[in-house]
This record gives C-alpha cells, sequence and structure tokens, in this order.
C-alpha cells in the first residue's frame, strides 16, 4: 500500500505518522490506530494501518509525543491525558483529507491503546466506530487487587521515591521498555521481549527504554468510568489463550459496555500473537472491516 509521510500538530507539538493509502477512488472511510506500550508506528500500528489499508480505509499510525519521530519531552515518556488528545488531534487531520469521509472515522486500539481508545470515544462524537484488539482493561482496583495491597504499596512507594529524586535532581529515570528477567521494566518478562527485543518488532526509531514514572501511568489508567459513556458501535477482540491481559478483562468491559456492540474471542496462545500473526490478525482486521461497514 501507498504510504505518506505525515505531520499533524498536537497541542504545540509536531507529531510523525504513517498514512496508508488504499486505491484512489471515492472518499473512503478512515481509521485511527492506537498502540501498545512504548510501541512506534512501524510497529504493531503500522502492521494493522497496512491491512485496513488493504481493505479500502484510509488508515493512520503515528508516534504519539515522546516518542518515536515525534516531538516532545521527556523521550520515551508515557502520558495518559496526552495521547487522548494526541488522539483527538490525529482525527482533527483525518477528517479535513480529501481522500476521507468525515462521517467514517473509526478508532482502532491495540494492547494499551485501547484505553485511550476508549476515553476518547466517550466524549468525542466524531468517533464512529471503536475496534479494541488484545486490548488492556485497566482501573485501578484491578491492578491493586492483582499486585496484593502489600506489593501494590511497595511500588506506589517506590514510585513516590522515583518521582521526589527527579524533584530534586532534575534528573529523568529511565527503565528498560521490556526486560526479559522482570522488573525493572514497562513490560517485564520473555513474553513482550520475544516481540520486541528481537528482529520481529526491533525498529530504529524504538529504544527499549522508557521513563520509569510511565509505568506509574500505566498502572493506573481506568477504563471502567468512560466504558458505559461510548455511544459509538464497539468490536472488542480478544484472545482465549491471553496470559497477559486475561480474556475474563475483555468479557467483562463487553458486558459493562451499552449496545450495539460485538465480541469475537479468537484461539490465541498467548497476547503478542495478535500483534503480527495473521492467523489472528486477519481474522481481527475482517471483522473489524465489516463491523466497520455496518456501523459507520
Amino acid at each position: 500500500m501507498p504510504i505518506e509521510k505525515v505531520e499533524f500538530s498536537s497541542d504545540g507539538y509536531r507529531l510523525a505518522g504513517d498514512l496508508y493509502l488504499p486505491e484512489p477512488g471515492a472518499e473512503r472511510g478512515a481509521v485511527v490506530l492506537t498502540g501498545p506500550f512504548s510501541g512506534v508506528k512501524e510497529q504493531v500500528t503500522g502492521y494493522y494501518a497496512d491491512w485496513f489499508a488493504r481493505r479500502g480505509y484510509v488508515a493512520l499510525a503515528f508516534d504519539h509525543r515522546n516518542w518515536g519521530d515525534s516531538e516532545g519531552e521527556p523521550r520515551q515518556h508515557e502520558d495518559a491525558s496526552a495521547k487522548v488528545s494526541d488522539l483527538r488531534n490525529a482525527i482533527g487531520f483525518l477528517a479535513v483529507r480529501p481522500e476521507v469521509d468525515s462521517e467514517k472515522i473509526a478508532l482502532c486500539g491495540v494492547c494499551l491503546g485501547g484505553i485511550y481508545a476508549i476515553q476518547l470515544a466517550a466524549f468525542d462524537p466524531r468517533v464512529k466506530a471503536v475496534a479494541l484488539i488484545a486490548a488492556a482493561y485497566n482501573n485501578p482496583k484491578l491492578i491493586h487487587d492483582r499486585f496484593g495491597a502489600e506489593n501494590f504499596a511497595a511500588l506506589m512507594a517506590q514510585f513516590a521515591q522515583i518521582a521526589q529524586r527527579q524533584s530534586d535532581t532534575g534528573e529523568i529515570e529511565y527503565w528498560p521498555a521490556v526486560n526479559p528477567e522482570g522488573m525493572p521494566a514497562g513490560n517485564p518478562g520473555p513474553e513482550p521481549f520475544e516481540y520486541y527485543g528481537t528482529e520481529r518488532g526491533t525498529w530504529p526509531g524504538w529504544k527499549n527504554r522508557c521513563t520509569a514514572l510511565s509505568v506509574l501511568q500505566e498502572l493506573t489508567l481506568d477504563v471502567d468510568s468512560y466504558l458505559p459513556l461510548v455511544t459509538a458501535p464497539l468490536l472488542i477482540v480478544h484472545g482465549r489463550g491471553d496470559q497477559a491481559i486475561p480474556v475474563a478483562d475483555a468479557e467483562a468491559a463487553f458486558t459493562a459496555a451499552p449496545e450495539p456492540k460485538e465480541l469475537l474471542l479468537l484461539d490465541t496462545g498467548n497476547h503478542i500473537e495478535l500483534y503480527d500473526d495473521d492467523r489472528y490478525v486477519l481474522p481481527a482486521i475482517d471483522r473489524a472491516v465489516s463491523f466497520f461497514e455496518k456501523s459507520m
């Protein structure tokens, strides 16, 4: 698919994107993609954008501020509210493109990007449909309970100490984005390393680091407050074998979401198979495309 290098502004920051274009024709529907923690536009979101374009949609994969080729400091810092604002401005950018039917703009959130997609869709009626693929469904109580009260308190104390050191010294502290040995890391353990730490997902614009306080952002995200407010049709695609984000989380989110909604469960063996394994990516794309076509 043809890829146009694009730039747009978000709150004064220059954001860099790849616009995947289908064959020329009438105005098309469009999809804005947002993806996993630490990811850049050439990885998961770019892979999905290419497939959406092959199915006839204009698709935008971009680097959120602080990541990849986009502006923003500190580098490799997860800023949750800023990511939602970036998505809002991405929709504004697409809405005035000549190839795009502004009444047919969808969001697709993969992994952590699913939370940001929901947070925007809850309040932006320009979003006409939402697809969540292998999405996260964090809320602070869920994270607290899974860590256990004592471990959660210790982790929050550690982040408070990091924040104080940064305030005292002005120096940003970094952790690995992925670490096969476990913590400290944004995504600890062998499975995320299997994607990001090998040729499978490596890319020059991706760096194996994130600010330590990015992990605080990640762990304190909330999706539950926003799900009931989403009025756009919602598709949830999840893997039954996902251990990073249990399928029960996706099923609970589906129950909480208002109609219209659809759920597709795939027989994956893990979380990252929905990043780039066509055995699962293509059924997810096919279902999303059919869902968008009848929803928008």
